[in-house]
């Protein structure tokens, strides 16, 4: 059996890659139809091969509600953002300065550890109570809007017809899973910061929004977070091959 600190690693690995993964599907999905949308040669350009890029678009779609399933499953046994902060709740002592002092041990630790450590902060129940509050939050938007249409249009089969599908997509909306998925590659932050870093685990803001991040990228775009380099990268490969088309 796994130490709590190994577990606790292990839980955030498997969380950053699933909501990674979700974050990628989306935001791949999103700026394509976005950037097609506003420019006509990008727009020739999925023209050509309609039949690839819808294919390609669906998948995308699938898999980001796959994998929002997987992070947002209730079950406690299986690997999720449930069991990953149950498990920081349950042993705090693996965020104590003592065992942020043995993870951050080095040849030269005597020379900056001590003053390192006398700022590393130190959690309580009431960080993690506050952070799921926040997966709650969430959960219920997941949830509510969200799973329905993961269980019975791309997971299984369990309704017919156009009508029941729209009225599953009507409870979407792109900006709400916009930010649905952008705090989760927030809140993967605050624990690896606390874990590795000693850092309160304060929610820092993110841009979430594909036409703000579009019309305004940030100067380091390429070096941003996950959902900025996904955007950039989407934007650059439509547009240089849509010269060439």
């Amino acid at each position: 059996m796994p130490s709590p600190a190994a577990d606790f690693e292990t839980q955030l690995e498997l969380f950053r890659t699933e909501a990674e993964s979700a974050i990628q599907y989306f935001y791949a999905w999103d700026t394509v139809r976005a950037v097609a949308a506003k420019d006509k040669e990008v727009f020739r350009l999925l023209n050509q091969a309609p039949l690839f890029w819808n294919t390609n678009l669906g998948a995308l779609q699938t898999s980001t509600l796959v994998a929002l399933g997987r992070v947002f499953d209730p079950d406690p046994k299986n690997h999720s953002i449930t069991r990953l902060l149950s498990v920081a709740h349950a042993n705090l002592d693996i965020f104590s300065k003592d065992s942020l002092a043995a993870r951050k041990s080095s040849a030269d630790a005597d020379e900056w550890l001590p003053e390192y450590l006398q700022i590393a902060y130190e959690p309580n129940g009431n960080d993690f109570r506050r952070l799921k509050r926040h997966v709650a939050d969430r959960r219920k938007i997941y949830e509510t809007n969200y799973r329905p249409l993961r269980h019975k249009v791309f997971a299984h089969r369990g309704v017919a017809t156009c009508v029941e599908v729209g009225e599953l997509f009507a409870k979407t909306n792109i900006r709400e899973m916009q930010q649905l998925l952008v705090f989760l590659g927030r809140l993967h932050e605050v624990l690896w910061q606390l874990y590795f870093n000693g850092r309160k685990p304060t929610l820092a803001p993110a841009r979430f929004s594909v036409k703000r991040i579009l019309e305004q990228p940030s100067p380091n775009a390429k070096h941003g977070k996950l959902q900025e380099r996904l955007v950039h990268e989407t934007k650059a490969f439509l547009a240089a091959h849509a010269k060439d088309a």
